[in-house]
This record gives structure tokens, sequence and C-alpha cells, in this order.
């Protein structure tokens, strides 16, 4: 079933939300009375294509078709979910949103990327109020994964589920806000980290850069990964946050922050910090920092998958979503044909596994087989629960053949084929595909062992059934060019 999703303001937030929509599979229809709309949403999608696919182990679905209106009657035409990103000005929020009430259907979501207006302010003089909600993202869009989502008692409940049920598909996190505050929760955060650091520029006690550095270096990090108030919880010790607030409690008292007060926002202070800005950063274009801005998230968030913390656990849980209903999370007991090489691992190359030629570096190639005999050994029952009871499939041997080049962002699928299973041995032939290209063989050869003695022992019957199963029909292919090959021997 196809999904629409209108994007109404094609400015960065705009573009983020069309590239995170487009590439988790829906179609996106784009209002935007800009001539330069379309060359500005193909710089946002550029950099989206090369990161979004990284953050997953898993390909995205295919990507929806992109088109621009010029009549808002046409854009909202089908859309089950409408983004409204135009400029902070009331007036206009209003003016657009009749305008989308008068042509979407009834029963669609009227998200708005509003940083600082309240829902209720949004639906003033509305046609229908109740389908009108904040849904306040931050950038870029297409990689960062909260979403402010701020209702008001006249929303409706169903429709305030559906809202979280689709920002929960597209790898999101929908932070249900109870009530309603200006500039919502995040950004009164920053607002307050703002305020003090342009006192700190001001007074003479920072520069900009320094006051980067103190976020970067220090307390930036643990929040990225733990928030506020468990990062807080952990320095109070093993007495936890009740030790803290008797502690710190007290500072609260002292005159540190300025935060009812605000600096004059004079010519002088904006070309002082203006210019320690570009001091600090004019080396570097915005496309570049743009970018490094990107590799950094997607770094970041890789690292907190694998510990399945924070921002990690969502994209963890994301991704079992998109394994659902594919041949990724299919048994061999309920395939009906196993005749051909089963499909082990389909996902983009993240930026991570690159090196410094640009290329898939070594080891992500080992790690991708890995994966695939991961995939393979679950396939035919020998999953985490077999492995809970103590067996397992330790790899004796591995022989990898690099082929042609692999880049960032390429779809690759590695299709297994099995060479021999029977009683404890397993051996494994993986192909690595982009499309029709052979980028890489791998030949693994494994032992099934008891996870008690470490010795090689018989697996369960199951897994004998699967196994000779997928074995006895990949006899009937043709043994794979280069199997059995030693080290430096070529085609």
């Amino acid at each position: 079933m196809t999904k629409t999703a209108a994007i109404i303001g094609g400015g960065v937030i705009g573009g983020g939300w069309a590239a995170r929509f487009l590439l988790n599979g829906w179609d996106v229809r784009v209002f935007d009375p800009d001539p330069e709309v379309e060359r500005k949403f193909e710089e946002v999608f550029a950099n989206a294509r090369r990161s979004l696919p990284g953050l997953v182990d898993v390909a995205l679905p295919t990507e929806g078709q992109l088109s621009f209106h010029s009549d808002i009657a046409d854009a909202v035409a089908g859309a089950s979910w409408i983004q409204e990103s135009v400029s902070e000005r009331l007036e206009l929020k209003h003016k657009v949103l009749a305008a989308l009430q008068e042509h979407c259907a009834v029963d669609a979501v009227i998200g708005s990327s509003t940083s600082g207006f309240k829902p209720s302010e949004l639906q003033q003089g509305a046609l229908r109020p109740e389908q009108i909600m904040v849904a306040h993202p931050f950038n870029p869009v297409y990689l960062m994964p909260l979403i402010e989502l701020v209702p008001t008692d006249m929303n409706d409940a169903a429709l305030v589920q559906k809202a979280k049920d689709v920002i929960t598909s597209l790898g999101m996190f929908p932070l249900h806000v109870r009530k309603e505050i200006d500039a919502h929760i995040a950004d009164r955060f920053l607002e307050a980290v703002w305020r003090e650091a342009l006192w700190l520029v001001k007074d003479g006690v920072a520069t900009t850069e320094e006051i980067d550095n103190a976020i970067r270096y220090g307390f930036g990090i643990r929040w990225g990964q733990m928030g506020l108030f468990d990062t807080y919880r952990t320095a109070g010790g093993e007495a936890g946050m009740r030790h803290f607030m008797a502690q710190f409690g007290p500072a609260l008292k002292w005159p540190w922050t300025k935060l009812m007060d605000v600096p004059e926002f004079t010519d002088e202070l904006v070309e002082l910090i203006a210019g320690q800005s570009d001091e600090q950063s004019g080396h570097m274009s915005i496309s570049d920092m743009l970018r490094i801005r990107d590799n950094n998230l997607v770094s970041m968030i890789r690292a907190l998958k694998g510990q399945d913390f924070g921002a990690g656990a969502l994209m963890n849980g994301h991704e079992k979503g998109l394994r659902e209903g594919t041949i990724l999370a299919a048994r061999v007991a309920d395939l009906d044909d196993v005749s051909q090489p089963l499909v082990t691992v389909r996902r983009a190359v993240p930026l991570d596994w690159t090196d410094y030629n640009g290329h898939m570096n070594e080891a992500k190639y080992l790690q991708a087989y890995g994966d695939a005999t991961d995939r393979f050994m679950e396939m035919i029952g020998c999953d985490a629960e077999y492995i809970a009871i103590g067996g397992s499939y330790f790899t004796a041997e591995t022989h990898i053949r690099h082929v042609d080049e692999v880049h960032a962002g390429a779809l690759i699928e590695v299709r297994t084929q099995v060479l021999m299973g029977a009683g404890k041995k397993m051996h494994l032939w993986h192909e690595m595909y982009e499309g029709d290209r052979l980028l890489a063989t791998g030949e693994h050869f494994l032992l099934h062992v008891s996870l008690k003695d470490r010795r090689p022992c018989d697996p369960s019957d199951g897994i004998v059934a699967a196994l000779e199963r997928v074995a006895s029909a990949h006899a009937k292919l043709p043994m794979p060019d280069g199997a059995g090959r030693a080290v430096g021997q070529r085609p």
C-alpha cells in the first residue's frame, strides 16, 4: 500500500522531513513557491541518501516517488501525513493551515514543525482544530530521531496515536509532550544554554570555540547517550540521585547563571560572535561541515547500536521492523523453495565502513560475511535461544576474495550457498553483489561445538534436518568459481 506525505515549505527542515519520508518508502509531494526548491532539496537528499541507510544493518524500503507542486490542493491530494514547515510567523501558519484544511483528507495528520508556538495557538480559528498538532523535529531531520509531539485536549486520541505510529515507523522517537508550553521541551534547554553562552562571550570569559570545546569534549558526549538526569544519577555514586541532589542542591542558590537576563543584541555583540565563529570554522565550507556532522552522527548512533542504548536501541528496534516480512526474518522451514542461494544480508554500506581510499575496508568484508553466516545459522535454527542452551557453530577457516570496489552507500546483497552440510560440518559460500555486479566472495568452513566443553559435537535434529535440506538442494547448483582456491589464485 502506497503511503503519501505532503511537505509544505521547502527549507532545511522541510527538506529533511521529505528525505526521511522518501527514504522510508513514502511518496512525497512538496509545495513551496521558491523556484529554487528542487535544487535545494536535491542537496539535502544527496546527504540523506549517503548517510541515513547506514544507520541500520538492513536495507531501507524502496525509495518513494518525489513530486513538486505549485498548488496546495495538488500537494495534499491523497496525503495521510501533512507536515507544515513554513516560517515562524503565526499569521502565515494560520493562512497555510487554513488552505491545507480546505483540501486535505479529514483523517490526515497535520503536523507543524514549529519550534516555539503552542498547538493551541496553531489551532485558533481552524476548520478542524482536532487535526492540527505540533511535530517538532531536530536538524538534520533525516538522521536525528527526536520528534516533540505536542497535542491539545482538542486533538482526537486516535489521530495522536496514528501520529506516534507513523513517527515510529520512520525510525524516530515521538516524545509526547503532555502539557503545552512555549518552545516545548528541548528548545527551552537550548535557549538556556544559548543565553549563558552569549554572556560568556560578551563578558570575555570564553570564545565561541572554547564554549564549543566545553560541550563537545565534556557534557555533550554524556548527554548524547544518557541525557541529563541519568548523567547526574551516576554522578551521585552508589547513592544515586538523592546523594547528588543533597551534594549539589545548595549550588542552585549561588549566582552562577544569568538565565533570566539577556545581553543586549547589539551590532557589536553580533560582530564579536560572528568574527569568532569565522575564525573558529571559516576554513570549512558549510557543505563540508554538514558532511562531517552527518558522518559523526552516523558513527555515534551506530556505536550506541552496539550497546543497544539510547538512540542506538531505537535504531535496533527500527531495524527489527524493517526485517519483518522479508527473507531476512524467515526460517528455512518457512520457505517453500531453497533451491537457489539464500539472501542473508541486504543493507547499505555505512560511512564508517570505508577506509582512506574511500573503499569498504577489509575488516568490514569479514563483518558482512560474518553477519551472513549468523543469519544463515538463525535460518536453520541455530539462533540465540539455541546458543543459550549450549550449542553453536565455530568458524574454522575463512577465505575472502575482493573482486570489485565497494563504496559507502552501496546497497549490497550477500547470497549464501551451502557447499556441504552434514553432521558437525558446515561449508558456506557467500557472494556479495551490488545489483548484478559481483563485489567479493567469502568461503567459510564451520564446526558445530558444545559450548560446555568447546569440543565438536552433533547439532540438534531440527538443525540437521534444515541444514541437510538446503545442502541437498544446493548440491544441484554448479560449484562456484573460486571455491577451494588458495590465496593468490585468480580466475
